[in-house]
């Protein structure tokens, strides 16, 4: 008797780790949100774009910076005089020839740096700065791409996991149908034409449930390249109506002025700005002041032991006057940028209003689809029972079955699809108004700084490595 008990101890303790591990194995919305987040290529290449956009900052900077440079020469030398060789000779036109053989050498440091340059190293800083906050909005505008993907990709396999299993359902419900009808037709009670009706409904079914199995592979497939792994026991998800504000005319002042495309534009409008003042400073004068070590030896016609040293501290005003108009191009273009960046902020906010309103026309009908879709499927359903009843009586032909059956099938997946729309359109609604990002869903994942890496090489100046904390990411 010990025994038995302890051997069913040990089948209950088993079938309650396994219950345990296989649930903790579930997935939920969250959870594949925060996969995406850490795991989207996607997401990785559009941080690398902003590393890259933080280096502009620190080319900006080097116009503050001096400059040095060194130059050394060194190599042989042969040199040959033909001098008179005295007055007597001269007068009879006698030269002497000397032959010298050396190995000269010399070596040059110049040192500058520039005091003022019409405020364009200041003016290319900020243009570089607000190029970066362009490339940060962008980048949140892709977070908020790859989350609403995710969270896409998550209803599709829910939906489509669910609609396999109504097809299935339907296929075994008319295998059924087929079997009572043949039967039937045997015994005299039903006709040909019922059987060949069943029969086609059958086929349709299988072909249904055929293109259902597919439609939830290629969700899986498209799950995995999204998310990151493949889809383990997807709970059911709520969506994100609960973090959308409560009218839809603050949803529209809230996207026009926080949505990242926009964000991103009106940074836009500053890197234009910033140009014109680049271009307008070429027309503006230069100083720069500047310093040369110069050393040499053994130069002088060959000779050894010949050195010749030299120091000089200049200062360089740089005054343009005119070289042909292209300064003046330059401005005149850098405006004409300037005022298509403008126009720009009003096309993105006008896109972004109409995005939005698609968005909530979408979570609209799913709702509505959601509120009457329960009656028709409660109404589909006692139809269909009242229609059974009556066909045992033969008051109803088997079409009548198979047409009612078909219509509670046809009401079950439409509010599969309802609830899956109303999820999907709920995180679009959300991403409209620039809401959709790690932080305001806050997911478990260590969330990407952006800024970290521009003030890690801000100061930067000199070296060839990128910093360790974000070079070279691992892509899973």
């Amino acid at each position: 008797m010990n025994a038995a008990r302890a051997q069913r101890l040990c089948a209950f303790i088993s079938c309650f780790l396994a219950l345990a591990a296989q649930e903790s194995h579930s997935e939920t919305l969250k959870s594949a949100l925060a996969s995406a987040y850490a795991n989207n290529p996607d997401l990785e290449e559009q941080r690398a774009v902003v590393r890259i956009r933080d280096e502009d900052v620190s080319k900006a900077a080097a116009g503050h910076r001096p400059k040095a440079g060194a130059s050394f020469s060194a190599g042989p030398q042969k040199s040959s005089v033909r001098q008179p060789g005295g007055r007597d000779q001269l007068r009879n036109r006698l030269y002497t020839d000397d032959e010298n053989f050396g190995h000269p050498r010399s070596g040059t440091l110049n040192l500058s740096l520039t005091v003022f340059d019409g405020w364009r190293s200041d003016n290319s800083m900020r243009q570089a700065e607000s190029g970066v906050l362009a490339a940060r909005a962008i980048l949140s505008a892709a977070e908020q791409e790859v989350l609403l993907h995710a969270a896409t990709v998550y209803m599709d396999v829910l939906r489509d996991t669910a609609a396999l299993g109504l097809r299935k359902h339907n296929r075994a419900v008319l295998m059924e149908q087929l079997r009572v009808a043949r039967d039937r037709a045997e015994m005299g009670m039903a006709t040909i034409a019922d059987v060949a009706q069943a029969e086609a409904a059958l086929a349709q079914a299988e072909a249904d449930h055929v293109g259902a199995r597919e439609s939830l592979r290629a969700s899986v497939v498209e799950y995995r390249e999204v998310i990151g792994h493949a889809p383990v026991r997807l709970e059911p998800a709520k969506g994100c109506e609960r973090d959308l504000p409560t009218t839809a005319e603050q949803a529209v002042e809230r996207a026009v002025a926080a949505h990242p495309q926009v964000i991103s534009s009106l940074h836009q409008v500053d890197v234009a700005t910033m140009t014109v003042k680049v271009a307008e400073g070429a027309l503006m004068p230069s100083l720069s002041v500047g310093g040369q070590v110069f050393q040499q030896y053994d130069s002088y016609l060959g000779y050894p032991g010949t050195r010749q040293f030299s120091a000089q501290v200049t200062g360089t005003l740089n005054v343009p006057l005119y070289d042909g108009g292209a300064e003046y191009s330059a401005v005149r273009q850098a405006k004409q940028q300037l005022g298509q960046a403008q126009v720009h902020v009003s096309a993105q906010r006008s896109a972004v209003r109409a995005k939005l309103a698609a968005s909530y026309s979408r979570l609209a009908t799913a709702n509505a689809a959601l509120h009457y879709g329960g009656t028709v499927v409660r109404s589909s359903e006692r139809a269909l029972q009242q229609i059974r009843n009556e066909a045992e009586f033969g008051q109803r032909t088997l079409l009548d079955v198979l047409n009612a059956q078909q219509a509670l099938f046809d009401a079950r997946v439409k509010m599969v699809s309802a609830q899956h729309d109303r999820v999907v359109a709920s995180c679009s609604v959300l991403a409209g108004i620039g809401g959709l990002s790690a932080e305001s869903l806050n997911l478990d994942v260590d969330r990407y700084d952006p800024a970290k890496n521009l003030e890690q090489i801000r100061e930067l100046w000199i070296g060839l490595d990128t910093p360790e904390a974000v070079a070279s990411p691992s892509i899973p």
